[in-house]
């Protein structure tokens, strides 16, 4: 069964990578708008933001990266819609097939898509004056962090695509969690906000994710913000897994 299951995932992971492969404007659409945040923030707002010491960018690009990959989901929802809509599931549940493989190619996807577009984000962050000393460790930390992080993400998006009634709803979904970056230590200091504004900031999580991401970089000691910050990760993943499921499995009833 795992084998059958496994079989299934690759067959369709490679069909939908070909779709992407296709159109990689939606890679490059993904990239453009958190490299136009860090240019805004870099080169207009950097200079008037106190945040230490260190160059703006390197505080800057943990946030820039969750946002980047807050902007990719939302085309794993577009493209899950609209299988869904050309009755492809219909097809594919007439084949001997694991149902749950469909969902897995989806997944897998939106983590390969998502990749590239953090590459490239960070690419054009060493183009202006992004550096780190971190070694392997740390970066394979990072990676961890936000693939896990991706991952809890994307079946949030599965369950947006499968319950959305159009397009626009499918994607729309994105929006809130692309704007909790702006609420959160990812662009100035949690201490120079108001109090109530602070305390939402330091108690959703992006913060801690930011945080974790931005001491690892900057070879700056790791706080029990690691242990906060997988904790969300997983607890999100659980439950959008749970809830995804669950909606695809009333959708194929």
């Amino acid at each position: 069964m795992t084998t059958h299951f496994l079989g299934d995932t690759a067959v369709l992971l490679g069909r939908s990578l070909r779709h992407v492969a296709r159109s990689p404007d939606t890679i490059i659409t993904t990239a453009v708008m958190p490299i136009a945040f860090m240019l805004l923030f870099v080169y207009v707002f950097g200079g008037a933001i106190d945040t230490g010491s260190g160059a703006y960018v390197d505080y800057l690009l943990p946030g820039i990266l969750l946002i980047t990959i807050a902007s990719g989901i939302s085309y794993t929802a577009y493209r899950l819609f609209l299988d869904m809509q050309s009755g492809v599931f219909e097809r594919f549940q007439s084949m001997p097939i694991a149902r749950s493989s469909v969902l897995w190619a989806h997944v897998l996807t939106s983590m390969v898509a998502n990749l590239v577009s953090v590459v490239v984000v960070v690419l054009v962050a060493v183009l202006m004056g992004f550096r780190s000393g971190a070694g392997l460790q740390a970066w394979l930390a990072v990676a961890g962090i936000l693939g896990l992080f991706t991952l809890a993400l994307t079946w949030i998006a599965v369950i947006a695509g499968l319950s959305a009634s159009s397009v626009e709803g499918a994607s729309a979904f994105s929006y809130p969690i692309i704007f909790l970056p702006f609420i959160s230590s990812a662009f100035v200091l949690t201490d120079s906000m108001p109090g109530p504004v602070r305390a939402f900031a330091e108690n959703q999580p992006v913060t801690p994710i930011v945080d974790t991401v931005r001491d690892l970089v900057t070879q700056q000691p790791v706080s029990s913000d690691i242990w906060v910050a997988l904790g969300w990760c997983l607890g999100i993943l659980v439950v959008a897994y749970g809830l995804a499921m669950a909606s695809y499995r009333r959708k194929v009833a």
